[in-house]
């Protein structure tokens, strides 16, 4: 498929340039693209954006990867060699047109949790991406006195999106400030030697994630958790949550941890 053919844009859809893609592996890139004018959306919130595959647009759910304050719009993908929208999203270059329609929405962000001291953040793969907006959002860092970000893959390269984050934040001219040292990173990886190994559930499970970090376990009194990841990393770290004492929270009623669903990667 030529994305540069001459296609007519459905109703009611945004037709967006990309600006810049860079590939991590040969499963994971990202790209930025630019953001339409009256575009809003909250830092967690994902879009429906795709391609016109054919004579059809073919959409997927995204997470919003760039913080609500950006002027561009950020995605981090998977490359699935046969997957109906990213066998051909993969192959985008900048000057490329990107669909997306105009609503966006999503369970992850701050409005769905109840105050706390301590945000914990549990992403598996491009899991991470909703995160990637939120870590970038002042209001963040206001909520919250220590934000805990967990990003685990199988692979240590998988890893690069994360520390390539963490690092833009540390030099970027007023995110550093306000930031300071209430980012905590905490990658892992399950099929290579690394610094920390396992699933983030066994970490959880058997307290090495908060003896590495010297925090206290997991407590609805201070704590607050968002999670990202495959549909059993889902399934298990709720579990796990709701063993601690957390109580699962929406939108429409905050609580003390908020899932997203529509992810599944």
């Amino acid at each position: 498929m030529n994305v540069h053919t001459p296609v007519k844009i459905p109703d009611g859809v945004y037709a967006e340039t990309v600006l810049d893609v860079e590939h991590y592996t040969d499963r994971l890139f990202r790209f930025r693209m630019t953001r339409p004018a009256g575009f809003r959306f909250r830092s967690g919130e994902f879009a429906m954006i795709g391609l016109m595959v054919g004579e059809k647009p073919v959409y997927r759910a995204y997470s919003i990867a760039s913080p609500a304050w950006d002027e561009e719009l950020e995605f981090f993908s998977i490359k699935v060699p046969d997957g109906p929208l990213t066998s051909h999203l993969q192959k985008i270059k900048p000057g490329d047109t990107v669909l997306m329609r105009k609503k966006p929405t999503g369970t992850l962000v701050l409005d769905a949790l109840t105050p706390g001291k301590r945000l914990y953040m549990f992403s598996t793969g491009t899991g991470i991406a909703p995160f990637a907006s939120l870590i970038r959002d002042p209001e963040t860092y206001e909520k919250f006195d220590e934000v805990i970000l967990t990003h685990t893959c199988r692979e240590v390269a998988e890893l690069k999106y994360g520390f390539d984050l963490v690092e833009e934040i540390r030099n970027h001219e007023f995110l550093s400030e306000l930031v300071g040292d209430k980012l905590k990173h905490y990658p892992t990886v399950t099929r290579e030697e690394f610094s920390h190994t396992g699933r983030i559930t066994d970490l959880i499970e058997n307290g090495k994630l908060f003896a590495d970090l010297g925090v206290p376990p997991l407590n609805p009194e201070t704590d607050r958790g968002m999670i990202c990841g495959s549909a059993e990393m889902l399934k298990d770290t709720k579990a796990l949550l709701e063993k601690a004492g957390l109580t699962e929270g929406a939108n429409s009623k905050p609580a003390e941890f908020v899932i997203e669903r529509a992810f599944v990667g």
